[in-house]
Formats: C-alpha cells, structure tokens, sequence
C-alpha cells in the first residue's frame, strides 16, 4: 500500500447523496478476477450520458472526489474501494461514510474524510476551477482561498496510511516475533510444527 501524507490536486465536484457502492462499480463487474480496469467501470449508470462530472476532461485524474452524505452505502463490496483506486482517487471528501466502505477505502489506502456539510457546500464551489488540499499529518483540508477545516481520524487508521501499511504490512512489522515463535515451537513441540501426532 502506498503512503498517504498529502493528496493535493484538483477534485470532482460531485456531491451525490446516498451513493452506495452499486452506483461506485456496478455488480457486473464483480466477476473479474484482477483490479485492472475497474475505473473504467466506475460510475458507470452516471456516465451513460456523457454528461457527468467523471467524464469532464478538466477533472480527469483528480485524487480527490467531493461527495454527499452517507458516500458508499450499500452493499459490502469491496471493489467499489479497487474502482476509484483505479480511477487515480486517494480520497473522498464527504459529510458521512457508510462505515464498511470507510473501512474497505482504509484497507486500500484511500482516505476518507468527514467535514460538516457547509465546508463540503464551500469544497464544491472551489472545485470547480481550483486544487484542494488534504495533509494527513496535521489533519486538515485546505484550499488556496485561506480555507482551513480539520477533521478526525483515528489514531491506527492515520498511522497506518501515513506507514502504507496494509494488513501484510503490519503482520511483517512482527516478522522476527513470529519466526522466534516458530521456531520455540519447533524445538519443545515437534509434532504441531510438522503436523505429526505426539508419540504415546
């Protein structure tokens, strides 16, 4: 997983309400067995009409999408996180999150933050022509206009992000506690480490 300290660029202004995670990748395309290409998928019933935000070509790229309330709701699906990875997104800004999706954007190094739904209103408008902001470290959003809010998280999600560290990195963190384990095991009970039953 990457790190994730400052994510500073130009946003999709799109404040939807209610988007659940059918809307952020339809379940059709549930069936791949790879990551690759999702984005293209993303937002799909959204894009039909070639008028949405995701196709303007001012926002192409940007890191960062600018959501409404109770941003991923639905089902627990965990590529509508691997779909907006794959669209170059490393946050969502947004009043509220669906918990499961907050939890499956964490574990794929995307940051969600919750702001009050009057900075969102005021991220919408800057949106539309200029970058926004996003450090981590100090927990703040920023825009060029001397706009400032901060935002909480908790202290093992930020870490985490700030580490890159998924959940193979954090079991890595322990590597030589595990090994020493393993091999104590070895040596006092052989036949659990080789799966041989003890001798009578």
């Amino acid at each position: 997983m990457e790190q994730v300290n400052e994510v500073e660029g130009r946003a999709y202004p799109f404040g939807m309400k209610n988007v659940d995670t059918d809307i952020i990748i339809p379940a059709h395309f549930l069936k791949t067995i790879t990551r690759d290409g999702l984005g293209e998928g993303a937002f799909e019933a959204l894009r039909k009409d070639g008028d949405s935000v995701f196709d303007d070509p001012e926002f192409a790229g940007a890191p960062i999408i600018i959501a409404g309330d109770n941003f991923g709701c639905g089902s627990s699906r965990e590529h509508a996180a691997w779909a907006l990875l794959d669209m170059g997104v490393k946050a969502v800004i947004a009043p509220s999150f669906s918990d499961i999706f907050s939890g499956n954007a964490f574990k794929n190094g995307i940051l969600t933050v919750a702001l009050p739904q009057e900075a969102v209103d005021r991220l919408m408008e800057v949106a539309q022509s200029d970058p926004i902001t996003i450090n981590l470290e100090n927990q703040s959003v920023s825009t060029p206009f001397q706009d400032r809010w901060t935002f909480e998280i908790d202290p093992f999600r930020k870490n985490c992000l700030l580490e890159g560290l998924d959940e193979v990195g954090l079991t890595l963190q322990s590597d030589a506690v595990i090994s020493a384990y393993e091999g104590r095991l070895r040596r006092e009970q052989p036949w659990v480490a080789n799966g041989t039953k003890a001798a009578a």
